[in-house]
C-alpha cells in the first residue's frame, strides 16, 4: 500500500493546487527520507526556488517536474519522485495538520502561496529523490504497462506471462510484468476472474487472460472512483479516506463466506504476501 489507485487518487488532488507553484524552503526531518544517495543540503539546494509542473504518476511513483524557468511547458530540469510505500501520505494546507493520523514530520516544501505540502511517513520506507530525464527513462524501462492504458491489451499481456512460471498472484506484484497493482488488488482481480492465484502465469489460456485483464482493469478503475482502499495506513490528501474497502470481495476476510458461492475464503503466504482466495470459485 498504495496502490496505482491509491497513488492516482493523490496525484489528481495534488495537480491543480501544485501546478506552476515555487518551492521556497525545504525543511527535512530525517535524512533516511531523502533517497539515491544525496545529502540533506544537495536535495535543498536543487529543489529550493523550482517550480512545479504536472504532477505525473508512473506504477506507484508520484513524479513532480521540477522548472528553474517560467516555461512550464518545456522538458523539466529533473523530476522529485516520490515513493509512498506503506505510511507516506501528503497534506497541503497553511499550517501542520493536528490529527492523529499526521503525527510524524517528514518533508515539508514551503510554497510561494502560503500553503505547504506536508509529508508524514511513521514508518519512513518511503522518500524523495531527485532524477535527471534520461535517469528517469532509463529506469522507467524496467516497469511494466500501465494497467489502465489503451496499451495494456489482452495480446501484450499474453505475450508478458506465456514464458512464465512463477504463481500469477506474484507475476501480478511483479512491476516489471505490470505496472501498479499490488497485494490487495491482486486478490480482488483474480476473485473476479474466478483464477487460482497458485497457477503458473504461463499456464493461463487464451480466455482467462482475457478474463484476467479486464478484471485488472475493472477492479482498478472502480477502486479508483472510490479514491482507493483505506485499510491500515492509508489516505489521499489532508486525511481523506477512500471507501472501497468496503467493495472488498476477499481481500483480509480470510475465513468469511464466499459472496459468490457461500463457500469459505482462504487465506495462504506467496512469496511473503498473504493471498485471499475462495478455493470453490478460483480455479
Amino acid at each position: 500500500m498504495p496502490e496505482l489507485p491509491e497513488v492516482e487518487t493523490i496525484r489528481r488532488d495534488l495537480e491543480t493546487p501544485l501546478f506552476s507553484r515555487k518551492i521556497c524552503q525545504v525543511r527535512i526531518y530525517h535524512d533516511d527520507l531523502i533517497l539515491g544517495g544525496i545529502s540533506r543540503r544537495v536535495f535543498q539546494i536543487k529543489v529550493r526556488g523550482r517550480r512545479i509542473g504536472k504532477t505525473a504518476r508512473r506504477a506507484k511513483f508520484l513524479l513532480f517536474p521540477l522548472y528553474s524557468k517560467a516555461d512550464l511547458n518545456a522538458p523539466p530540469e529533473r523530476l522529485m519522485r516520490v515513493q509512498l510505500r506503506m505510511t507516506g501520505q501528503f497534506a497541503l494546507q497553511k499550517t501542520r495538520p493536528k490529527t492523529e493520523d499526521f503525527q510524524h514530520p517528514g518533508v515539508e516544501f514551503l510554497l510561494d502561496d502560503g500553503n505547504t505540502l506536508y509529508y508524514d511517513d511513521i514508518r519512513r520506507l518511503g522518500g524523495f529523490d531527485l532524477l535527471s530525464l534520461e535517469a528517469w527513462r532509463q529506469l522507467e524501462t524496467r516497469l511494466g504497462p500501465e494497467p489502465l492504458s489503451t496499451a495494456f491489451s489482452a495480446k501484450v499481456f499474453a505475450e508478458i506471462l506465456a514464458p512464465l512460471r512463477a504463481p500469477i498472484k506474484n507475476t501480478l506484484l511483479d512491476q516489471r510484468r505490470v505496472a501498479g497493482v499490488g497485494n490487495i488488488y491482486a486478490s480482488e482481480v483474480l476473485y473476479k476472474a474466478g483464477i487460482d492465484p497458485h497457477r503458473p502465469a504461463g499456464t493461463l489460456d487464451e480466455g482467462e487472460i482475457r478474463r484476467l485483464r479486464d478484471a485488472i482493469r475493472f477492479i482498478l478503475s472502480a477502486a479508483l472512483n472510490k479514491s482507493g482502499t483505506s485499510v491500515r495506513n492509508y489516505r489521499a490528501l489532508n486525511g481523506r479516506s477512500g471507501s472501497f474497502q468496503n467493495d472488498l470481495q476477499v481481500y483480509g476476510r480470510a475465513g468469511g463466506v464466499c459472496r459468490r458461492c457461500s463457500g469459505t475464503v482462504e487465506r495462504i503466504t506467496q512469496a511473503g504476501r498473504s493471498s485471499f482466495f475462495c478455493p470453490n470459485c478460483q480455479h
